[in-house]
C-alpha cells in the first residue's frame, strides 16, 4: 500500500513507473509530471485498465473508493470499463436531445416560412429567456414546474405578454420533439392558467382629425434626413406596418402602375400585398429617388445601404417632435386610416381591411383576395392623401365627389 505522502512526494522519472496500493490500485507517473490512477482487473478471462482519475484532484481515499465500486461491479457480474462507456453514449444522447439543440432544430424547419424579424425575434427570445434556465437539461425529462419557472422569470420583470409568448413556442417544440420520435408528452397544457392573463394594449394612435393636421404639419417641418423625412410622410399614407415600409425595396415600386407590390415573404400574413400608390405617394418616392434609387432599399440605414432603415427610426422622429409614446406611434398611422376610413362611411368595410393587410390564413382564398376590391381600393387611398392634405391645410371635413 501506499500514503498521501509517497503519492505527493513522487518525482518523475525518464520512464514511466507505478506506486502500487492495492487489490489492483495503482499511482501512475508519467515521464512529464502527471500523476493517474489506474486499477487493473480481469473480466471474463481478459486484463483490462479503468482510469479513476488524476491526483490530486482526486485524493488516495477516493481512489480506493471508486476501486472498491469497480469490483463490487465486476463481482456482480459487470464490466466498470463498458459501464463507464455506455453512460458516455447515454449522455452524449442525453445532450444531443437537450431542449436547446432540438429548439435549435425546430427554429431551423418552422421558420424556414416565417419572415425574417419573426424569425430572429423568436430565437432571441428562446436565447435570452429559456436556454439560460433549461436549455441543457434533456428536454424528456422537463415537466412542468420547471417550465413555469421559466416563465416566472419572465413574468416577474413585467413582460407578461412576452410569458405567454415564450409558453406558446416552448410548447411548439415539445409538439415538434413528439413528432421526432424525441419526447412522449407536452407538458405545456398543464400550464393552462398558471401564468396572469394578457391585457390587450392597442399601439397608441392619434385619430382626431384636427391633430392629425397637427401632426402632418409638424412633419412638414421635420428637419432629419430626407430618407427618414419621406419615411415618415409616407407611413401616413400606405397604411403599412413599421417594417413594412421600412424594408421598402426599388424593385417592388412601380410608379407607372401606381402600385407597390410588397412579395409574401415580407408581409405578415404571408401574402403578396399590393398598395396602390396615391400621386402623394408617388411624389415622395420620386423626391427621395435621386438620393437612394442606385440601391436596393428606398429607405437604406444611415451606416449602410446593405441595410434597411433602423426600426426604430420613425419612433425617434416622433419623439423629436414632441409626441411621447402614449400619444402616437410608429404602428398608429394603421389605426390612425382605419379609424377615419370607416367613420367616413364611403367604402367598404372589407376593402379597408383587405387594404390594411388584415390577410386570409386559408392559401387559396389569400390568392382570390389579394386584388379583391383593387378598384375601390385605388380610390380610397387617393381619397386618403387628399384628406390628409386638407387636414393639413386646416380643413376638419373633406367631402368625397364620388366613391363608386
Amino acid at each position: 500500500m501506499i500514503s498521501d505522502i509517497q503519492a505527493r512526494k513522487a518525482k518523475p522519472k525518464d520512464k514511466p513507473y507505478k506506486l502500487a496500493d492495492e487489490k489492483g490500485l495503482y499511482l501512475y507517473i508519467t515521464p512529464q509530471g502527471g500523476k493517474l490512477w489506474r486499477f487493473d482487473y480481469r473480466y471474463e478471462g481478459k486484463r483490462k485498465t479503468l482510469s479513476l482519475g488524476v491526483y490530486p484532484d482526486v485524493s488516495l481515499s477516493d481512489a480506493r473508493d471508486k476501486r472498491d465500486d469497480a469490483r463490487k461491479l465486476i463481482a456482480a457480474g459487470g464490466d466498470p470499463s463498458e459501464q463507464r462507456k455506455a453512460i458516455k453514449a447515454a449522455n452524449a444522447e442525453r445532450a444531443a436531445n437537450s431542449f436547446e439543440v432540438i429548439a435549435r432544430e425546430w427554429h431551423q424547419t418552422h421558420m424556414a416560412d416565417k419572415t425574417e424579424d419573426h424569425a430572429k425575434r423568436t430565437l432571441t427570445r428562446l436565447e435570452k429567456d429559456v436556454f439560460p434556465w433549461m436549455g441543457a437539461r434533456p428536454l424528456a425529462d422537463i415537466e412542468a414546474p420547471e417550465i413555469l419557472a421559466v416563465l416566472r422569470r419572465v413574468e416577474q420583470r413585467g413582460a407578461n405578454e412576452l410569458a405567454h409568448n415564450v409558453k406558446r413556442t416552448i410548447g411548439q417544440v415539445f409538439r415538434f420533439a413528439i413528432a421526432t420520435g424525441r419526447a412522449s408528452r407536452n407538458p405545456v397544457p398543464d400550464l393552462q392558467g398558471a401564468l396572469k392573463p394578457v391585457v390587450v394594449e392597442h399601439y397608441a394612435a392619434i385619430t382626431d382629425p384636427v391633430k392629425i393636421g397637427e401632426l402632418l404639419r409638424a412633419v412638414d417641418g421635420y428637419t432629419g434626413e430626407l430618407a427618414t423625412r419621406c419615411a415618415f410622410r409616407l407611413s401616413f399614407l400606405v397604411m403599412l406596418r413599421p417594417g413594412e415600409v421600412r424594408k421598402a425595396e426599388w424593385e417592388e415600386i412601380n410608379i407607372e402602375r401606381k402600385e407597390w407590390r410588397i412579395p409574401a415573404h415580407k408581409m405578415k400574413m404571408r401574402d403578396e400585398h399590393i398598395i396602390p400608390l396615391s400621386q402623394q405617394a408617388i411624389e415622395i418616392f420620386e423626391e427621395i429617388r435621386p438620393l437612394t434609387g442606385h440601391g436596393r432599399y428606398v429607405f437604406p440605414s444611415v451606416r449602410t445601404h446593405e441595410r434597411p432603415m433602423s426600426e426604430n427610426t420613425i419612433t425617434g422622429a416622433l419623439r423629436r417632435l414632441g409626441y411621447t409614446g402614449n400619444e402616437m406611434t410608429a404602428h398608429g398611422f394603421r389605426a390612425m386610416a382605419s379609424t377615419r376610413l370607416n367613420e367616413a362611411h364611403l367604402f367598404h368595410a372589407d376593402a379597408i381591411e383587405r387594404q390594411l393587410a388584415h390577410g386570409e390564413r386559408d392559401s387559396v382564398r389569400a390568392a382570390y383576395h389579394r386584388a379583391q376590391y383593387l378598384p375601390e381600393r385605388v380610390k380610397m387611398m387617393q381619397w386618403w392623401a387628399d384628406y390628409l392634405d386638407g387636414l393639413k391645410n386646416g380643413a376638419e371635413v373633406i367631402q368625397f365627389k364620388h366613391a363608386g
